[in-house]
């Protein structure tokens, strides 16, 4: 069981123990490599497919950060590569029909493997495509911003609504600290955010494993919760960009994403803080608006989710009230590295808040401390604390 809390992120890679839960774990990656100039190592990773045709996707920006480079580093060796550019303009690429289909119609038939260079949106097109051509893919991470780089969900638009696809796991992550300590500090903000959001996602497994039986793993806590306190222990490197933050944000985002694949389920990723930013999102997509950074989202969405722990715990079990951070401890950390903690900061208005406090355990039917507030009477009244800190 302990073996895996001990091993570092590249030997988790087909990783398969028996858990002290009662399950078996595995995880269905062949290769996790990170570090500082680790696209180099490109052409012994895919080393596999070098008879077959390589199918490399970007968008206009990626291309740039990344993917220029990773074609001449395997062109170089010998690959045949073709690449597809999808265009984003100056905004950030939309996973819609136009650009979906632009990608399928640009596979040729002899690739033996995708290889996408971006992150949250490419990564997302990529596995797609991989799940239903059947070829495996690669992901080149370009930013610290998400923890999908090891999951098996496709959030895509289709007709004009976000629709999340199942999908497959890569074949191989590939995270370059060169890279990705150059993206924007709005995706570093994301990357962080989405991480602190794990404190409260935590908390609602347990609480869910309390109130409903639901099935919990301590080994995959332990897991997630190492790779978080680093990453809060270097919150201050990580405003400055150090290489050894950007790192530890990467590992721990993909981490989170292992934990995923290891138990089949998102819960050590995913509690009330994402429901309330999936709530959002849908808001302003339905608007006509830019939705924001899904990690900018989530990190503004988890200090008002700890504050509802806050709010709850005369009826909280003690096991929760241990593992519950408090809203004021997640809002400093948030301030510390930079990242937006007002809702108001992306145009979030007041009506709109106190909705998606009201109503944002609807969005998916999964236990959170937003259905322990609606059960005990008690969710109105604290979405109108918590909205009357924000809005005057």
């Amino acid at each position: 069981m302990n073996e895996i809390l001990d091993m570092s992120i590249h030997e988790m890679a087909k990783a398969t123990f028996a858990c002290s839960c009662g399950r078996t774990h595995s995880l269905d990656i062949d290769q996790i490599v990170m570090g500082q100039g680790a696209i180099k190592d490109l052409p012994k990773i895919l080393s596999d497919f070098k008879d077959q045709s390589l199918y490399l996707l970007s968008d206009n920006h990626t291309y740039e950060a990344a993917g220029k480079e990773v074609e001449r580093i395997l062109e170089g060796a010998g690959y045949r590569t073709k690449q597809t550019v999808l265009d984003s303009g100056d905004g950030i690429l939309i996973p819609d029909e136009k650009a979906v289909g632009k990608m399928f119609m640009e596979l040729e038939e002899n690739t033996g493997m995708i290889v996408a260079i971006g992150s949250g949106t490419l990564n997302d097109m990529a596995k797609y495509m991989s799940s239903r051509t059947r070829i495996p893919y690669t992901i080149v991470c370009t930013a610290p911003s998400m923890d999908g780089y090891a999951s098996d969900g496709a959030p895509l638009m289709n007709g004009g609504k976000k629709i999340s696809y199942k999908a497959v796991l890569p074949y191989a992550i590939v995270g370059d600290t060169d890279i990705m300590k150059k993206a924007p500090m709005r995706m570093i903000y994301a990357g962080y955010g989405d991480v602190i959001g794990k404190l409260t996602a935590l908390a609602d497994w347990k609480l869910s494993q309390e109130k409903t039986g639901e099935y919990y793993c301590d080994t995959i806590v332990k897991l997630v919760e190492k790779a978080v306190d680093k990453v809060v222990s270097h919150t201050e490197e990580l405003a400055n960009r150090e290489e050894e933050a950007v790192l530890y944000l990467i590992e721990a985002l993909t981490l989170t994403g292992v934990a995923m694949g290891l138990i089949g389920v998102s819960r050590p990723a995913s509690g009330a803080e994402h429901m309330l930013s999936h709530y959002l999102e849908m808001a302003f997509i339905a608007q006509g608006k830019y939705p924001e950074l899904h990690g900018i989202k989530v990190g503004i969405a988890a200090p008002i989710i700890a504050a509802v722990f806050d709010e709850m715990q005369d009826v909280l079990p003690e096991s929760v009230k241990k593992m519950a951070p408090s809203g004021v401890y997640i809002e400093n950390l948030l301030t510390k590295v930079g990242a937006p903690i007002d809702p108001k900061e992306i145009g979030i208005d007041r009506d709109l808040f106190y909705h998606c406090l009201l109503e944002g355990n609807t969005v998916r039917e999964r236990y959170s401390v937003l259905d322990l507030a609606v059960e005990e009477g008690k969710i109105e009244e604290i979405a109108e604390k918590i909205t009357s800190r924000f809005y005057e």
